[in-house]
């Protein structure tokens, strides 16, 4: 249904050095950049190697509210491993713990998940929901 999602960001370098560890933990890479120092509307593209973005990080120029409680993305990851990955590379490159890795037998038997919020505030989940 998605094609994909953007986020606005106060400072796009730090962002994309946060996303860069945090996706990269699962697999996924910069399909696109623009990234101007000093100049408004620079952007990065997240999504499979040679393939589309499905997260955009665009620079604002003022903080804005990142949605509320209700609302986080969460992005599929390979193996239990790559969301324990996630979650260290995520913490090491400024975000905040939202709900360490382990079973979510709540939401399934085999939901294993992290959670994080991202230094501009944004609610980001890595699962892997499958026997293994």
């Amino acid at each position: 249904m998605l094609h994909h999602a953007s986020f606005g960001v106060v400072d796009i370098e730090h962002s994309a050095r946060f996303y860069d560890a945090a996706l990269g933990a699962l697999g996924y890479v910069r399909v696109w950049e623009d990234i101007r120092p000093g100049e408004e509307e620079q952007a990065v593209g997240y999504g499979v190697p040679g393939g589309g973005d499905k997260l955009a990080i665009k620079s604002v120029e003022a903080r804005q509210a990142a949605p509320g409680a209700g609302f986080h993305l969460a992005f599929a990851a390979p193996d239990r491993q790559s969301v324990i990955d996630f979650h260290a590379a995520a913490l090491a490159h400024g975000g905040v713990d939202n709900g360490a890795p382990g079973l979510r037998q709540h939401y399934g038997p085999n939901y294993f998940a992290a959670f994080v919020v991202d230094p501009d505030g944004y609610r980001i989940e890595a699962v892997f929901n499958q026997a293994g």
